[in-house]
This record gives structure tokens, sequence and C-alpha cells, in this order.
């Protein structure tokens, strides 16, 4: 065990591991840390602690000390200064013509390096506008190119729900989200009520998909058949996911009528998905419902494509036949094919007319015979 205290260095970012040594820390407290980049100020997001070796990257970097009130003034000097370096690269963007947009700027605490992020839609040559960069700051300059929800993460904004963007508030890592995920929910698969402020798909499609997975292992699907309380058969039109009830279309006497039933009353085949559920929390008359075939194990003796193993091994000798043809008219050639072609076409064409001529031969045979008769 290691003893370590997280610090976050801005907004929503990660949480980078320090040895805290000697120093009373608490939360939101700002200390001077060494990284790779040099100097930096942060913030304590994590009070000291003890964590397994294996969570650690070594080799772990102790805090330099607690910021004093002239470490925070810098810090904010700083912060105007990257204001100014912004502006400057920008005009500098402009005079070489480069197509790319500007981000952000950022200064080390010790003022050791200038970086600055831009998004671009492809490689960049920036090497004469390092130059001029280095010449202006007297500083090591730095260009990292981000993308888009790097870029939102960064710059902030308010979302279609009316808060602060998730990602600059409290999303450390940016989640994979799909389209799936918008299907699983019953959302309008328009674009731009799924999508965020980036262009990309919602960081919060991820939140409730594991509750959403679970309801609708629960649910039967769009035209399945179901059987109602009253014991009659209909088919599911529309489930609510949340309200856990189903529409079904019922037909009696050539009249159609719908109606809705909570899911726990019907009787349907499910989906084959494993769900934990409580013996003490299972209704006794709720019948059990066994699994439909597909999702049942295979039988001995058959496979998934349903082919017996004797069918399948017949076919089997088939493609190896094919197959082995097939590298066989590759080594000898076009013209050998040929050759071979014509030979074969020569020996059918030899047995079909031995063939008409044994035919004709017993023919003529038997007409000499009934003319002995006679």
């Amino acid at each position: 065990m290691t003893k370590i205290v997280g610090v976050r260095f801005r907004g929503a970012g990660k949480v980078y591991y320090f040895g805290p040594q000697e120093f009373q820390l608490k939360l939101n407290d700002q200390v001077i840390v060494d990284t790779a980049r040099g100097l930096e100020i942060g913030t304590v997001a994590m009070v000291p602690r003890e964590v397994e070796d294996e969570e650690i990257t070594q080799p772990l970097k102790d805090i330099k000390r607690v910021a004093t009130e002239e470490d925070i003034e810098k810090a904010i000097v700083n912060r105007q200064k990257e204001k100014d370096a912004l502006r400057i690269c920008r005009e500098k963007v402009a005079k070489h013509n480069l197509e790319m947009k500007l981000v952000s700027a950022e200064y080390t605490f010790d003022n050791s390096k200038l970086l600055f992020y831009f998004t671009a839609d492809g490689r960049v040559d920036f090497r004469e506008l390092v130059k001029d960069l280095a010449a202006v700051f007297r500083t090591r300059i730095e260009l990292r190119q981000i993308g888009v929800r790097d870029e939102t993460k960064l710059l902030g904004g308010i979302g279609m729900c009316g808060r602060p963007l998730c990602c600059t508030t409290y999303l450390t890592d940016f989640v994979p989200v799909s389209i799936k995920m918008a299907k699983e929910q019953n959302l309008s698969l328009n674009p731009t009520k799924i999508s965020g402020v980036c262009g990309r798909l919602m960081c919060c499609l991820k939140n409730e998909q594991e509750t959403y997975e679970y309801l609708n292992s629960q649910l039967p699907k769009d035209n399945d058949t179901v059987t109602t309380p009253e014991g009659q058969q209909g088919q599911v039109k529309s489930v609510n996911v949340l309200r856990q009830t189903v529409r079904v279309i019922i037909e009696e006497n050539d009249i159609k009528e719908e109606r809705e039933y909570p899911v726990e009353e019907l009787k349907f085949a499910s989906r084959g998905k494993k769900v934990t559920v409580d013996n003490d929390d299972v209704d006794e008359n709720v019948d059990v419902i066994e699994e439909s075939n597909i999702d049942k194990p295979q039988e001995k003796g058959q496979d998934r494509s349903g082919d017996r193993p004797k069918d399948k091994q017949n076919r089997n000798k088939k493609d190896k036949k094919k197959k082995h043809n097939k590298e066989n008219s590759g080594e000898n050639g076009v013209g050998e094919n040929v050759a071979v072609e014509k030979q074969n076409g020569d020996k059918k064409k030899n047995r079909h007319h031995n063939k008409n001529k044994k035919h004709k031969n017993n023919r003529n045979s038997g007409k000499n015979n009934q003319n002995a008769q006679n």
C-alpha cells in the first residue's frame, strides 16, 4: 500500500496521484507539483489515502509545497498572459494562411513552456509558425491538435437540457457512445436531438444505458405474440419502458381491439438475457415461460446452421474437392486446363456415342430375331 493524494489541474480534468509527504492537505487546497511539463499549480481533489501499488504509475512524484499567496497571484497573471498569447498566435496563423482553429493557450506555472491547442481537418505543417512564436515569447512552444469533444470540454457551454456541459463539470474521461444506445432508449434518431454541442452523440446517453437494458429485458418486442390474463393471443403494438406496460392488439370475431396490460400479467417468450432476480421478489401466481428455441442450447448432433453432422460432412467433402480442383487448375496453367477440359469432353462424347451404338445394336438384334421367327 502507498499513500497518495489526488491533484486536478484544470476544471473537470483527470486526477493525478502524487506523494503527500508530511503536508496536511484538505480538499480544494492549492499545491505546487512537478510534472512532465514542469512546475504546475493544481487543486487537491482527493485527500491523502492509501491505495494498492498496482494503481500507481511509477515513479510517484511528490508535492513540492502548498501554494502561497504569491503562487496564486502568479497563476492569475499567467491566465491573463494566456489571453494575449492566444491573440498573437491567431494573428500569426492568419499570416501563414494555415487551416487550423486555435482553441486555447496554456502557460506552465514556471513559464518554461507555452502550449497552444487547436483543431484541424487534417495534418498541418506549422514549423514556420513555431519559429515565429518562439521569437516572440522567448520560451518553449508546443502545439497540440485535439478533437471536437476536447474542444468543447475546454471552451464549455450549456447543453440542450439547460445545464452546463457534463464534460466541463464532472466527466474526466469521454465514454464511448453508440447509436444503439439511442435505439435502446426509444429516442428519436434525429441527429439534432441526440447530438451535443460538439456535434457528436451526447455523453449522457451512457448514463441510463444499463437501466434501459435491464427494463427492456423484461419486456417483449414489437409484433411479438403474447398471452393475456384472459387466455387470448395478441400481438404487441408498443411498449412503455419506464411504466413497464404493453399495448396488445387482440382479434376476436374479426374485430381488433387494443388493450394495455402490465408486463407481469402477460406470458411471452423472454429475450434470453440473464437477469438476476431475488426468489423472494418472484410472484408465485406468475407462470414461468420457457425461452424461445433460438435462445436455447443446440441439441446434441446439431450445429447452429441446422445441418446434421453427416450432411455437413458430405458438404465439407464436396467443398474440399472443389477447392482441390481449383488449386490444381491454378498450378497446371490455362493451356493445360483447356486440354484437360477438351479431353474430358472427348471422353463424355465417346461414352455417349458407345451408349447409342450399343442401344442401336440391341434394337437391330431384336428385329433380326423377330424376322427369324417369322
